[in-house]
């Protein structure tokens, strides 16, 4: 009789002990889908804003305002986003092509996002995007 309430008491605490040992592991998942979501957001962003970016200072009539218009543009784009920091680089030399010769502007926007507060182990403190983007001039407007 001893014997079958003993053999009734063999697994009290397997519960416990299951979810001491797979809650790590849970939150280390949980903790990388915040991270990839947070990195694949954020490169979206830098994206979209790189594009407007361009977009915007292919615009412009002259290459200091095309630069003054890609930073604004770019700034205005990446607010709300998870961008720590950022930086825009404008390659205007297109505005030195003649008239009626193909010419680009090209814009380089980055980012730096934040992950520190993800608490994840192994992950560094911050994540680094870039992204790039053209836009073609008009071939006979004044520059």
């Amino acid at each position: 009789m001893i014997r079958r309430l003993l053999a009734g008491r063999s697994d009290r605490g397997s519960a416990s002990l299951e979810l001491a040992i797979l809650a790590p592991a849970v939150l280390l998942l949980l903790g990388a889908l915040v991270f990839a979501g947070r990195v694949e957001t954020s490169s979206a962003a830098v994206e979209h804003a790189a594009r407007v970016a361009a977009r915007d200072a292919s615009l412009a009539r002259t290459a200091d305002a095309a630069r003054a218009t890609a930073q604004t543009s770019a700034a205005r784009e990446l607010t709300g986003s998870d961008c720590v920091t950022s930086q825009v680089l404008v390659d205007p030399s297109g505005f030195t092509a003649p008239l009626g010769a193909d010419a680009t502007v090209d814009v380089s926007v980055t980012c730096t996002v934040s992950v520190a507060d993800l608490a994840i182990p192994g992950l560094p403190g911050t994540r680094t995007i870039t992204a790039q983007a053209t836009s073609p001039l008009d071939r006979y407007r004044s520059r």
